[in-house]
């Protein structure tokens, strides 16, 4: 089992940045690829980003690309998501997800992909 913790949202301005943690607990966290999504009420939850457990494989939306950047400190058993440039439309709960895989390579980007997910934080942006 593996325990995700996000950490981060909060309510800030168009343009602002933010920075959004996620801690894992459970098992070794060097062989999990992890991803954030993002969700609002009525929707579908989508993908932003992805890393493989190589640190240097990503994957990003075409609606974050550019703006954000995802990455992980296995020391720390933590993965981030720098939000710049922050749009109204960004605003949603957004969801870090694990999943464990061979390649250290692969960034898995669909939700039925992740095993394990944590309880969400809330990101508003105000225009």
């Amino acid at each position: 089992q593996v325990q995700l913790v996000e950490s981060g949202g909060g309510l800030v301005q168009a343009g602002d940045s933010l920075r959004l943690s996620c801690a894992a607990s459970g098992r070794t966290f060097s062989s999990y690829a992890m991803g954030w999504f993002r969700q609002t009420p009525g929707k579908e939850r989508e993908f932003a980003a992805a890393i493989g457990w190589d640190g240097s494989s990503k994957y990003y939306a075409d609606s974050v690309k550019g703006r954000f950047t995802i990455s992980r400190d296995d020391a720390k058993n933590t993965m981030y998501l720098q939000m710049n440039s922050l749009k109204p439309e960004d605003t949603a709960v957004y969801y870090c997800a694990a999943v464990r895989e061979a390649s250290p390579w692969s960034t898995p980007h669909l939700v039925g992909e992740y095993d394990y997910w944590g309880q969400g934080t809330q990101v508003t942006v105000s225009s």
